[in-house]
């Protein structure tokens, strides 16, 4: 079963939150109640007509998506574990010699438990636990957090078990992992922090340009990484653009790299209890 964890959800949501951005947009009468639902959690309102600008949720039959209203032939942003090049890689089976399962060591058994600490839309931590890893998500943007929520729902109401080895929290990571009741929880945590913008903008696809500008950029990943690196068990994992700098300076143990991207690892000594 599917485990949604709703911790510190009365965080500081105006700090996060564009209020053009948490407008939830319907057309069908059949998901008001869900829609009002999700208005409360958010602090939101729910329409029935569509704005003419600016960012808003839209949920219909087919789950929760975000869209740009300036924009309206562009896809919208939607968490899909089971369609698009995510749900052929899947259906084809992910392997453990793939780069991100490289880095955060899975192999063997018991497999590592991860904490993907910037969970954003899911993938990575969906591949990880499609991969057998438990993996605890954190997600502090309220709007983000709801797609991924949505998107977790429908995978589990499709059958795919990697969902239930997927817990998510609306929580910020620091907060999670300084939690005692958090010490010795993670042999690995896993961080991917907004990539720097690129030069040649037109190379990010239209769905992630929403999630960029909806999130806008993680000011406190070095904090983060801090953090991270004294409550790993094993290893931290950094997932940075192939030539970016080092995050917050710091020189990996090792690295893997691809094509676009690269993960960083720093391997830990377990925490002093």
């Amino acid at each position: 079963m599917l485990r949604m964890v709703w911790m510190r959800a009365s965080y500081c949501m105006t700090s996060f939150l564009d209020p053009h951005a948490t407008r939830i947009f319907i057309q069908d009468p059949q998901v008001l109640a869900e829609a009002e639902t999700l208005a409360t959690q958010l602090g939101s309102q729910v329409m029935d007509t569509r704005p003419s600008s600016g960012l808003v949720l839209s949920l219909d039959m087919h789950g929760l998506s975000l869209l740009d209203c300036d924009a309206p032939r562009d896809e919208p942003l939607r968490v899909d574990f089971s369609g698009g090049a995510l749900g052929f890689r899947q259906r084809a089976g992910f392997r453990r010699d793939e780069l991100l399962a490289r880095a955060a060591a899975v192999k063997g058994n018991p497999l590592p438990r991860v904490l993907d600490a910037t969970a954003g839309l899911g993938r990575d931590a969906f591949m990880l636990a499609s991969l057998g890893c438990e993996v605890t998500l954190c997600e502090r943007h309220p709007v983000v957090h709801a797609l991924l929520a949505d998107g977790l729902r429908r995978a589990a109401e499709q059958g795919l078990a990697a969902v239930s080895r997927m817990h998510l929290c609306a929580e910020d990571a620091t907060g999670h992992l300084n939690d005692p009741a958090s010490l010795g929880a993670y042999d690995v945590v896993v961080l991917d922090p907004m990539f720097p913008e690129r030069n040649k903008s037109a190379l990010v696809k239209k769905p992630m340009r929403l999630f960029h500008a909806l999130v806008g950029e993680d000011e406190d990943a070095g904090a983060l990484l801090d953090c991270a690196l004294t409550r790993a068990l094993r290893r931290v994992v950094v997932k940075r653009p192939l030539h970016a700098e080092y995050l917050a300076g710091r020189v990996p143990t090792l690295d893997y790299r691809g094509k676009a991207v690269r993960f960083d690892v720093f391997v830990t000594k377990p925490p002093k209890v």
